[in-house]
């Protein structure tokens, strides 16, 4: 098993908990969209390669990530299949921050073009845009961590990189988002391109613009998101040991 792994600014803490490791490289991979930086570990029976999608000068705004770099690296590393970690924000009450989940659907309505074929006209199937026995590995590992717990979930696609308005999430409710956030589904279209099995985890870090049960009027601040995804990661390496097991 060759195994890419997509997170963000916790990747490192990742890449080294609870796995037994042979050895551990960072390397930098050429593209022809640019280059990306990867963190290799070897394990007794398997290779994981770990991407920073934020990586480049600080960190690298969400509007702003090379997608297409980041994606094409993993294929030309080998990887079987890609394991994305998102940080998103929560609209429904029974997916509460803290929780973890997986995404089965995405909403993407920002207009943004996000492909390989910019000469061919080529059209990718996105009936099932994740990979479902990669689904169904995350769902019997999480189900387990989090009994009764509704795990499927439809990622609604922001622009970025401003928070949504009140307005705008109870749009997206009506329109069937379920979490919101600003980067993966143009990873999921790439490596659906490219043929590479990819599922995504999305960990709940906080309550969607107007939906704290608390304090409606509550305004969203990136440290503290940061901060909550963070500290839930131990779901998240339970995940990257299923696929290594």
């Amino acid at each position: 098993m060759r195994l890419g792994i997509i997170g963000g600014t916790a990747m490192s803490e990742l890449a080294t908990e609870g796995i037994d490791l042979v050895r551990s490289d960072n390397v930098i991979v050429e593209t022809r969209y640019g280059s990306v930086p990867l963190f290799c570990v070897t394990t007794e029976k398997h290779e994981l390669f770990f991407l920073e999608r934020h990586h480049g000068e600080g960190m690298m705004p969400p509007h702003k990530i090379n997608h297409r770099a980041n994606i094409k690296a993993l294929e030309g590393s080998g990887v079987d299949c890609i394991l994305s970690i998102c940080s998103v924000g929560t609209i429904p009450t029974d997916f509460p921050p803290g929780s973890v989940g997986y995404a089965t659907q995405y909403i993407d309505f920002t207009g943004v073009d996000m492909s390989y074929s910019n000469s061919d006209a080529v059209f990718t199937s996105m009936t099932t845009p994740f990979d479902e026995d990669m689904n169904k590995k995350l769902d019997l590992t999480l189900s387990k961590l989090q009994p009764g717990v509704k795990l499927a979930r439809t990622y609604w696609l922001a622009h970025g990189p401003h928070f949504e308005t009140t307005a705008e999430i109870n749009a997206i409710e009506k329109l069937g988002g379920e979490v919101v956030g600003m980067t993966m589904p143009r990873e999921c279209k790439l490596a659906n391109e490219l043929k590479i099995p990819y599922a995504a985890i999305l960990v709940s870090s906080n309550w969607a613009a107007g939906r704290d049960p608390d304090d409606s009027q509550k305004p969203l601040n990136h440290e503290e998101v940061t901060s909550t995804a963070t500290s839930k990661l131990s779901p998240v390496v339970e995940c990257i040991k299923s696929f290594t097991q």
